[in-house]
């Protein structure tokens, strides 16, 4: 009897148990799903309040502390706000919850380049590039040709920017990438690849500001 009553006491608290584990799991796709719900809501309205889409992934982020997306989108908002602290929080945190998140080592290189943090940001594109499927590689490759400039690398950076010209469709505009390609070619002394590259700017931007700072450097070449 004492068996049997021991036995029922121990089913009840293994359904008991099993339920309260099935309303976790309940409870944590839900708030998954609410979590995503605000970061679609952030999307929608970033291009009009930006101030409602933060709070809204905010929200998100309180939520799930491990979506991504609201993570990337936070550290978003943060960067076109200047404050490049926060922002680089906001990726890190990206990154940490995947590996893999090219998009964040991009642009958390872009806040660390921001702060002349030239090795960081190097690494991080780097990272970036290390991803297959990784979809806007130029726009690491890009970038990291510009931090690899700036370090004084101009081999390395014509590399990286001769590569960034390979990906097609581009997401960087071609005239942005020629334009720093022939300043990277002038300073290695490659006189008629700089020229040649900087003549293609013009064309590509005509009456542009990437047209105007190719003629500029044009002219140094006469």
């Amino acid at each position: 009897m004492s068996l049997c009553a021991g036995g029922l006491r121990w089913t009840l608290l293994c359904v008991g148990t099993m339920s309260l584990l099935g309303g976790c799991v309940i409870g944590n796709e839900e708030t998954t799903k609410k979590s995503q719900g605000y970061y679609q809501e952030g999307l929608a309205t970033l291009g009009q309040d930006r101030q409602k889409a933060f709070v809204a992934f905010q929200k998100s982020v309180q939520l799930n502390p491990n979506n991504k997306e609201s993570r990337y989108a936070l550290g978003h908002v943060y960067a076109l706000q200047g404050k490049l602290a926060q922002a680089e929080v906001e990726f890190r945190a990206a990154v940490r919850i995947d590996g893999d998140y090219s998009e964040a080592y991009t642009y958390l290189g872009q806040v660390l380049a921001n702060q002349s943090r030239w090795d960081e940001a190097i690494s991080c594109y780097r990272q970036a590039l290390t991803n297959p499927l990784y979809a806007t590689p130029d726009l690491a490759r890009f970038h990291l040709g510009r931090a690899l400039a700036q370090k004084g690398d101009f081999q390395a950076s014509m590399e990286a920017l001769e590569d960034a010209m390979t990906v097609s469709p581009p997401s960087i505009p071609p005239a942005m990438t020629n334009l720093e390609l022939g300043r990277v070619y002038y300073k290695l002394g490659y006189m008629d690849r700089a020229r040649e590259t900087l003549k293609k700017v013009t064309t590509l931007d005509k009456g542009g500001e990437y047209a105007a700072a190719a003629t500029e450097l044009l002219a140094r070449l006469k």
